[in-house]
């Protein structure tokens, strides 16, 4: 690939991610008249600070500033992620009953008291970041504690996998959804796939055999389970028994899984699982481009039985399809798949970073126009696709290009 194209990807990322997305939650997102983060920011920047405070949110907000500080070593990255960090400990960890809690009133008071096994996921993954970039020992503690508590409730120990969510008290509830647009089924790919990438970063600096049995469990539930080996798209959603309860396409997270699962392996360290697993990246990313439109965004959804596609181009599945295809070309070493990957941040330029406003837009429908009704911050828009991808790009940039030296100078 050449080089002076990705050098000059990797220039036009560290641009987006230090002048643009790391800025805008730093600036508007903290809530220093009641703690932690606003709950609400509007496309147009209007910050509602009476509105209710997610756990992924700020889960997400830790990730992504520890993150960064790893990188950049800017104090002011580490204050942001502490000021999450404080919250997270302060706030949403139920003292009584453990877990996180998923929602709180904006004054700190806990909303919603379930525990959805995704928030559990999410929050191991932002504690294992922070301690990376701090030492915190609580932290990693903490990480250590929700997975013990993930494999002691939530683990289905008869027919395996992962249970959506449970009560405060670690008992079976009705509704499960982790949000209003879901299936109501017990056994999501979703939740599995942020329980693979918590346990990764996890096992990374914890090599518990337990944890290690966990992971390996559940990146062959990925291979066996979750990934159709004829279509290679996702399977969604699953009742108790592992009965198939759903036939559309998720783009995003097809993409998605493609490069969390073989980094999961890759962690492992099993190398039969590993060569299997870049096998399947490579295969589910050249089977992603069929998502791809006439201005090379990647679509959100496609529903088979229906012949029907939701076009619009949601900010989340670009960013992680930047960083599948990329870590497809480094796997293959087919230069298509770094191509396809710069096409996607030309279309992330053109359509999905709001040079108003800030930050990227929620979506855009096929003819370019913004959801402006969706929130820049909330729920579930926060900086943790667009700031990770920047941040994986980067490196996975800077690895192929010594990689291309190295080879040179062997010639040579």
């Amino acid at each position: 690939m050449d080089a002076k194209k990705l050098g000059a990807l990797r220039t036009d990322l560290e641009r987006e991610l230090k002048e643009n997305i790391l800025p805008f939650w730093m600036t508007l997102a903290p809530d220093k008249e009641h703690g932690g983060f606003a709950g609400y920011i509007s496309h147009q920047n209007h910050v509602d600070l009476k509105a209710n405070k997610g756990i992924v949110m700020h889960a997400r907000i830790l990730w992504t500033f520890s993150a960064a500080y790893l990188v950049y070593h800017d104090p002011a990255y580490l204050e942001t992620a502490a000021r999450a960090y404080e919250y997270i400990t302060g706030h949403f960890t139920d003292r009584e009953s453990g877990g996180v809690y998923w929602e709180l009133n904006y004054r700190g008071a806990p909303v919603t008291m379930r525990k959805q096994v995704y928030a559990l996921a999410f929050t191991i993954y932002a504690m294992t970041e922070y301690w990376h970039a701090c030492g915190e020992k609580e932290a990693l503690a903490s990480a250590v504690r929700l997975f013990g508590e993930i494999e002691e409730h939530a683990l289905d120990r008869e027919r395996n996998g992962y249970i959506e969510a449970l009560s405060r008290e670690w008992e079976p509830v009705e509704d499960v959804r982790l949000s209003v647009k879901d299936a109501n089924e017990r056994k999501t790919m979703n939740t599995h796939l942020h329980i693979l990438e918590a346990y990764t970063s996890l096992f990374r600096v914890h090599r518990d055999p337990r944890l290690r049995e966990a992971l390996d469990n559940i990146i062959r539930l990925f291979t066996e389970r979750f990934i159709d080996r004829e279509t290679w798209h996702l399977r969604l959603f699953f009742d108790d028994d592992w009965n198939l309860r759903s036939d559309f396409i998720s783009f995003g997270h097809d993409i998605e899984c493609s490069w969390l699962l073989d980094e999961a392996a890759g962690v492992l360290g099993n190398r039969e699982l590993e060569e299997e697993c870049g096998r399947i990246a490579v295969q589910m990313a050249r089977v992603n481009f069929r998502g791809l439109d006439h201005e090379h965004g990647l679509i959100y959804e496609f529903f088979p039985g229906e012949n029907r596609a939701d076009t619009d181009r949601h900010w989340w599945p670009q960013a992680e399809a930047m960083v599948g295809y990329f870590n497809a070309y480094q796997r293959s070493g087919d230069e298509e798949f770094a191509l396809k990957a710069i096409g996607i941040w030309e279309f992330i330029k053109k359509r999905m970073i709001d040079r108003t406003y800030g930050e990227w837009v929620w979506s855009v429908n096929r003819e370019g126009i913004p959801a402006t009704g969706n929130e820049k911050a909330g729920f579930w828009k926060c900086p943790y696709h667009n700031g990770r991808a920047c941040m994986e790009m980067m490196r996975r940039i800077d690895e192929s290009l010594a990689a291309g030296k190295k080879k040179n100078h062997l010639k040579t």
